[in-house]
């Protein structure tokens, strides 16, 4: 059987680009038309960028890691262009186009400021999360050749701090952005992958660290820091 063709990297980097240009044009179009949007569009639109400004130098970083197990199967690819579609392409699509008004909603002032407010606790659990896994870190289910078990940081008491971070920022969606569409349905979306993929996330760990994945997981909460006595639960 014939080997599968490799990807042309300039090709590569030449669709890169292509998307990233596109991601800045809908960005600028969407603060062109902030007035249209509301003010929380502003916060949305800065929260994304800086999300992007975050993960970018740990997809460098890991994009060369040696896959030493790899589980991105159907149910995976289908979660993740699930968070793709309504966390990044539909509210883009939204703000620069105004394509979804006929599903817009009206919420009170301070839910808007609600909103406004979870982001901050949003971006610095995002990157934080990035920083303690450096790169261990992995947009898909794999683990690689090198990889290690973090349980510092923000991973002392919180098993899953990027899931906690996302939630943060899927809840504060529709109160920035008043669209079932373009706001709302990243709640859904989120919790499909959340509930459906991090058991598949645990099982994949402790397929690799065994017992010290169990001690660790005993200590600690999924999403929720678990306080105590910081002793291993075996010990």
């Amino acid at each position: 059987m014939a080997a599968s063709a490799k990807p042309n990297p300039l090709t590569t980097r030449l669709i890169s680009l292509l998307i990233v240009v596109i991601v800045l044009a809908l960005v600028a179009v969407g603060l062109w038309r902030w007035q249209v949007n509301g003010w929380g569009s502003l916060v949305w639109l800065a929260s994304f960028v800086a999300t992007g400004l975050i993960r970018a130098p740990y997809a460098r970083r890991t994009r060369n890691n040696e896959i030493a197990d790899d589980r991105k199967d159907l149910s995976e690819r289908l979660l993740l262009s699930g968070m793709f579609l309504t966390m990044m392409v539909l509210p883009l699509l939204h703000l620069a186009t105004g394509v979804f008004d006929f599903a817009g909603y009206a919420l009170p002032i301070w839910a808007t400021i609600v909103g406004a407010v979870l982001q901050l606790p949003f971006l610095w659990l995002f990157w934080r999360s990035h920083a303690d896994l450096g790169r261990n870190w992995s947009v898909s289910l794999e683990i690689h050749e090198e990889h290690s078990l973090v349980t510092e940081g923000v991973y002392a008491r919180t098993r899953h701090p990027m899931y906690s971070a996302i939630w943060l920022a899927a809840i504060a969606q529709p109160l920035l952005i008043h669209n079932w569409i373009a706001g709302f349905l990243v709640i859904p979306a989120f919790a499909a992958m959340y509930f459906i993929r991090v058991p598949q996330e645990e099982a994949m760990m402790r397929a690799r660290f065994g017992e010290a994945y169990d001690r660790y997981a005993a200590r600690t909460g999924r999403v929720w820091p678990r306080f105590g006595d910081g002793r291993d639960a075996a010990a």
